[in-house]
C-alpha cells in the first residue's frame, strides 16, 4: 500500500491516472483506498481536486475500455472453449448475451462499486457484443460516479481518512461477496431454466 501511496505523493495526477486504469483492468491495485488518499491529499492542498478527478476519470475509463475491447475480441470464443468444463454451453452464453443486452448496461453502471464484479461487467459487456456507444454512456457515467464520489469523500473525511478506509473497504468487500452470491444464484437459474427447456 505505501508504494502506491508513495506513486501518488510522488508523481501525483500521472500516477493517479495509471494506477486507476491498472486497477479497472482487473491488476491488483487498491482503487477506492488510492481515491481517498487522492482526495485527502486534495484536501491538504498537495493536489488540486478539478484536475485529480479528471485524472481519476480518464484512468477510469481508459481502463474499462480496454476489458471491453478484450471481451470483444476474445470474450466469447474464450467463453465457447472454457465453457464446457464448467458446465456452460452455448444455449447459456445465449442466455447471458440477451440478459446483458437487456440490462447489462445497468450492471456496467453499479458494478463500480463492487470490488471484482467492476473487472469482469466490461469483459463480458465486449464478449455479449453490446453496443460501444451503449457500452460508453453507462460505463463512463458509472466511472464518473465511482472515480468523483470516493475523491470527494477522501476530501471530506480530511484528517479522519485513514482511520474510516478501513471500514469502507470492509464493507465494499462485504458488498462485493453478496454480489458475488448473487451472480452465482443467478447462473445456476439461468442454468437449470435452459436445462428444463431442453428437456421439455
Amino acid at each position: 500500500m505505501e508504494l502506491f501511496f508513495g506513486l501518488i505523493a510522488q508523481y501525483g495526477y500521472l500516477a493517479v491516472f495509471a494506477l486507476l486504469m491498472l486497477g479497472v483492468i482487473g491488476l491488483p491495485v487498491p482503487d477506492e483506498t488510492l481515491l481517498l488518499f487522492a482526495g485527502y491529499l486534495a484536501f491538504k492542498g498537495k493536489l488540486a481536486l478539478a484536475p485529480v478527478m479528471v485524472a481519476a476519470l480518464l484512468g477510469s475509463i481508459c481502463g474499462i475500455s480496454v476489458s471491453y475491447g478484450l471481451g470483444r475480441i476474445v470474450g466469447h470464443s474464450l467463453a465457447l472453449s472454457l465453457g464446457p468444463r464448467f458446465g456452460v454451453g452455448a444455449e447459456q452464453l445465449e442466455a447471458v448475451r440477451a440478459w446483458y443486452g437487456r440490462w447489462g448496461k445497468y450492471a456496467l453502471l453499479i458494478g463500480y462499486f463492487v470490488p471484482g464484479v467492476r473487472h469482469l461487467t466490461a469483459f463480458v459487456a465486449g464478449s455479449s457484443k453490446l453496443s460501444p456507444a451503449v457500452f460508453a454512456v453507462f460505463a463512463y457515467t458509472g466511472a464518473l460516479c465511482w472515480s468523483a464520489g470516493f475523491l470527494v469523500l477522501g476530501y471530506a473525511l480530511g484528517e479522519e481518512w485513514a482511520r474510516l478506509s478501513g471500514p469502507i473497504h470492509r464493507a465494499l468487500v462485504v458488498t462485493a461477496l453478496v454480489g458475488f452470491a448473487g451472480l452465482v444464484g443467478w447462473f445456476l437459474f439461468m442454468r437449470r431454466n435452459v436445462a428444463e427447456g431442453k428437456g421439455r
